[in-house]
């Protein structure tokens, strides 16, 4: 049997990156239930303190996630989670994104993460397919290609 996964994402920020990242991808960030996280808050479940307001909606505030537009075949939606966590990002990342926009929409897609706050980090090339390395605001890499 295969498994489905996401992919989780540790951030500082995890609301303000998953709108970065749904804009980056055109993805859709997943709506939040304000009726189920007030519930939560009062049944004793929750504290206020856990939760936090959002572009003026309740949400939780340790995270955020971001979803594929539903495919044409019904088939399952991918989801990334951003998660808040303590430390900053100290090191190279061991598993990125690698972006697939086609060989004509490299250079707009790359300047459009530069103007929203990401950063270059490299030219690559392997034979004839080339990609650039970037960052997210935060210094998440990946590569658009």
């Amino acid at each position: 049997m295969a498994y489905d996964f996401q992919v989780t994402v540790d951030c500082a920020e995890p609301h303000v990156l998953a709108d970065w990242w749904a804009e980056t991808l055109q993805w859709e960030v997943e709506p939040s239930n304000e009726a189920f996280i007030r519930s939560m808050v009062d049944q004793g479940f929750a504290t206020e303190a856990e939760t936090a307001m959002h572009r003026g909606v309740l949400v939780w505030a340790t995270g955020a996630a971001i979803v594929q537009p539903p495919p044409a075949d019904g088939a399952s939606r991918r989801r990334v989670l951003f998660q808040s966590v303590p430390e900053a990002k100290s090191v190279k990342n061991r598993v990125h994104l690698d972006l697939r926009v086609g060989v004509d929409n490299v250079d707009a897609v790359v300047e459009s993460v530069l103007a929203r706050g990401g950063r270059f980090l490299h030219n690559g090339q392997q034979g004839p397919h080339r990609w650039v390395t970037v960052t997210d605001p935060e210094g998440n890499e990946f590569c658009v290609g």
